[in-house]
């Protein structure tokens, strides 16, 4: 056995640059600390003094590694080295993370659960067996159950990837003529696909830590411009936090709750999407994730509510190995919100945005973005209105 046998080691599982703080966190905890990353992620900024050991894996595409290298691989390396638990860092990562835990029989999540919070499909069939409302959807493997929904369901409908993260991949379809081409041109990868109705509304995230099987912090935010209409229609990222004793954020902890216990979550951090009916007013489930939420949303929430996702979901994990209680840190009650656009400067010049309520900017290569914080949300967003006008103006780029 190498290093000290009293330390619990956690393997971290990660095919993109993230979850730097939680890596630190889990160091400072006492615990030994390994990473599996891509190949071509090694020079990387990692917090390497919180690493004891990095592995590489060479990627097949984006995110894909072959899995029977990662077992054989692991296999190998635990022949001296004993892994106590394995942590998923980013969505493409869950399936990884899940199968290695039902190989080698190390606690935690698995795969039927993981299906929940990686598969669309699966996400949408557990919600509707557990009476939650979702967009009416059908899976895409039977002709005869295709044309059966096209002629209950109006268009507009989406098609959506089962296992992509954010917007990615998703297609607005206005006719039955137009599915059919796609569903053609999808060849034998369509089974990899849904299809739903594409409901007007406005989207909302809920960003949660749960511990044995509880909510222990929740907070709700709204998208201004969602994810959809940024990889779409070449907007401007936008998110603000919302006042939780409004009827909007009350209306979303509960649904975020129910999601939460039917799909059998334990204890992590997830990121959950809703979208409230423009007809109805009603919230519906469209999606979860049993991570902290990406496009710097886990800053947006530390800097309104004093909680580090990445650090605390680290702590729930070190405390639920073991044994120990878990207690959250004082909540703040303040309010934030982003802005974030491509940028058709490669470093862009911030000295035009000069209000103090900036608390974090965005430093990548074409991109502009920062976040602002006040105790007063009309404050928040009269500023991320102003600031995305003068991005619109005078920086913006759409691909």
């Amino acid at each position: 056995m190498t290093g000290n046998s009293d330390q619990t080691t956690f393997l971290c599982i990660s095919s993109f640059f993230k979850g730097e703080d939680f890596i630190r966190s889990c160091k400072a905890l006492g615990n030994k600390v390994l990473l599996i990353t891509s190949k071509g992620l090694e020079h990387k900024k990692w917090p390497r003094e919180s690493i004891d050991e990095i592995f590489y894996m060479q990627e097949k595409r984006e995110g894909v590694w072959n899995m029977d290298d990662l077992i054989s691989g692991l296999a190998f390396l635990m022949q001296n080295q004993k892994i106590d638990r394995i942590v998923a860092l980013d969505d493409f990562d869950v399936e990884k993370a899940t199968l290695v835990r039902e190989h080698f029989r190390i606690p935690g999540m698995g795969q039927t659960t993981g299906r929940y919070f990686r598969d669309k499909l699966a996400m949408r069939m557990k919600a509707a067996e557990a009476n939650i409302p979702v967009p009416s959807f059908t899976p895409l493997f039977n002709n005869r159950e295709i044309d059966e929904y096209t002629k209950r369901v109006l268009p507009p409908w989406l098609i959506k990837p089962r296992s992509e993260a954010s917007a990615t991949g998703i297609r607005k379809i206005f006719s039955k003529e137009e599915l059919w081409a796609v569903l053609e041109s999808l060849g034998d990868r369509r089974h990899e696909y849904l299809l739903e109705k594409f409901a007007p509304g406005d989207v909302y995230h809920v960003d949660s830590l749960s511990v044995d099987g509880k909510i222990v912090f929740t907070l709700a935010s709204q998208y201004l411009s969602t994810p959809m209409d940024v990889a779409h229609g070449h907007g401007i990222f936008r998110s603000v936090t919302l006042k939780m004793d409004s009827p909007d954020a009350l209306g979303l902890m509960e649904i975020n709750e129910e999601v939460l216990k039917a799909f059998g979550m334990r204890f992590s951090a997830s990121h959950s999407e809703y979208i409230k009916s423009r007809d109805t007013g009603e919230f519906y489930f469209l999606e979860t994730a049993s991570r902290v939420g990406g496009a710097h949303l886990a800053e947006m929430v530390s800097f309104a509510s004093g909680i580090n996702l990445w650090a605390e979901w680290a702590v729930i994990e070190d405390a639920m190995a073991k044994g120990k209680p878990y207690k959250l840190p004082a909540v703040k009650n303040q309010f934030a919100g982003i802005v974030v656009s491509l940028c058709r400067f490669q470093y862009p010049d911030y000295s035009c945005f000069t209000d103090q309520e900036i608390c974090w900017q965005l430093q990548k290569e074409y991109h502009i973005g920062h976040i602002v914080q006040s105790e007063s949300q009309e404050r928040v967003l009269e500023l991320l209105n102003e600031h995305t006008r003068r991005i619109q103006i005078d920086f913006h780029a759409s691909t």
